[in-house]
C-alpha cells in the first residue's frame, strides 16, 4: 500500500480509502468483516457521515478493538454551532470512540458557508471540539466549484472533498491548487454515483493524478476492495486502449449525465434539480433504492412540480434535456 500525507493535517493515510455510503447495504457483522479486510490490505482511512443512516453505527461496532488502525473521518450538514456540537457528540457515540481524526462540514452552499463561518456558526463548534481533543482536524466537502474555490481561501480548511472522476473533471485546476496550498484533496464519487461501469479504470484514472491525495470509492464487499486495491496500486501509465475507453465513457455519459454544477439554478418551481438527479442515480445504479427514496421524499419540491418552462436548460453547460429527465424522475419516484 502507498501511504501519503493528508495535507497540513500531517496524517499518514493510505492512497485508497473506504467511502462509507454502501455500508448501509450490509449489516453490522458484514461491516466488521470488511474492516478486518481493510486492516489486512493496509487501508487505514474510512470516511462516513451523519447523514448515512446506520453507517456510523455499524462502523463503530466494526472498529472496536482496532480503532487505532484507522484514520476516521465523518461529516455533518449542521450549519449552526448548537447543531454541529450535537452532531459531533452523536458521531462520537455512534463510532464508539473518544476522538475523530477529521470532521468535515458537509456540502454547504455559498450562503450556508457564510452561516457556518459566522457568529454561532458550525465552525465555532468544530474549533471548540478540536480544542477539547474530540476531533483532530477540520475539512469541508463540496459539489460546487464556487464553494471549492472559496474553501481554498479559508485558513481553517485542512482538507477538501469534491467529486472527481472520468466524467467530472471540472475541479482539476482547483485540485492542483490544493496541492500548492498543502490542503489534502479527497476524491469522492470516483464512479460518478455508479454511472461509470468500469470501476478499475475509474480508480486508475484518478490515481494517475498526483494532485489527488486519496480516493474513497464506496465499498461493501471484499471483492470490491480487492478490485480497487489492484487499480490503485497499478502505477503503469494509462494505455491507449484505456484512454479511448475513457473518451467513450465521457461521450456516452456527457449527453445525459448531471455533473451537479448547479448552473441550472434557480428553478422556476423551486426544484433542487441536481439533488433530484443525484437521488435518481442512487435509485437506478447504486443499489440504495430505499435510501434514495427516503432522501427524495424529504425534498420540499419534487420533480413532478416541473412546469416545463425550460429556463434551466438554457443555463445547463452540458445541454441536458432536463425537462424530459425530470419527467422520468417523477415517474420513477412516483411523485
Amino acid at each position: 500500500m502507498e501511504f501519503v500525507t493528508l495535507g497540513k493535517t500531517g496524517l499518514k493515510i493510505s492512497r485508497l480509502g473506504l467511502g462509507g455510503i454502501p455500508i448501509q447495504r450490509i449489516d453490522a457483522e458484514g461491516t466488521k468483516a470488511l474492516a478486518q479486510k481493510l486492516v489486512e490490505a493496509g487501508v487505514n482511512y474510512i470516511d462516513t457521515a451523519r447523514g448515512y443512516t446506520v453507517s456510523e453505527e455499524y462502523l463503530g461496532y466494526a472498529l472496536e478493538g482496532i480503532r487505532d488502525k484507522f484514520v476516521l473521518a465523518t461529516k455533518s450538514m449542521a450549519r449552526t454551532k448548537e447543531a454541529m456540537a450535537a452532531d459531533v457528540e452523536k458521531s462520537l457515540k455512534n463510532l464508539r470512540t473518544d476522538y475523530i481524526d477529521l470532521y468535515q462540514i458537509h456540502n454547504p452552499s455559498m450562503e450556508q458557508l457564510e452561516q457556518v463561518i459566522g457568529e454561532d456558526g458550525a465552525l465555532e463548534a468544530l474549533k471548540e471540539a478540536r480544542e477539547a481533543g474530540k476531533i483532530g482536524h477540520i475539512g469541508l466537502t463540496a459539489h460546487s466549484t464556487a464553494v471549492f474555490e472559496k474553501a481554498l481561501e479559508l485558513e481553517w480548511v485542512e482538507t477538501i472533498m469534491f467529486p472527481y472522476n472520468i466524467v467530472e473533471s471540472q475541479g482539476e485546476d482547483l485540485i492542483a491548487k490544493c496541492k500548492e496550498k498543502n490542503i489534502g484533496f479527497i476524491a469522492m464519487k470516483p464512479l460518478a454515483g455508479g454511472a461509470i461501469e468500469d470501476a478499475s479504470l475509474a480508480v486508475r484514472y484518478i490515481c494517475t493524478n498526483d494532485n489527488v491525495t486519496i480516493v474513497i470509492p464506496g465499498m461493501a464487499e471484499e471483492k470490491e476492495l480487492q478490485q480497487n486495491l489492484l487499480a490503485c496500486l497499478d502505477k503503469s501509465p494509462l494505455s491507449e486502449e484505456e484512454l479511448k475507453k475513457i473518451e467513450q465513457t465521457r461521450n456516452q455519459l456527457g449527453t445525459n449525465f448531471c455533473r451537479r454544477c448547479n448552473y441550472c439554478a434557480p428553478c422556476t418551481a423551486g426544484i433542487n434539480i441536481p439533488s433530484v438527479f443525484l437521488f435518481a442515480g442512487y435509485l437506478e445504479r447504486y443499489g440504495l433504492g430505499d435510501w434514495a427514496k427516503d432522501r427524495y421524499s424529504a425534498m420540499a419540491v419534487k420533480a413532478s412540480a416541473c412546469v416545463e418552462c425550460g429556463d434551466c436548460e438554457t443555463r445547463c453547460p452540458y445541454h441536458l434535456p432536463i425537462r424530459e429527465m425530470m419527467k422520468k424522475c417523477a415517474e420513477e419516484f412516483g411523485e
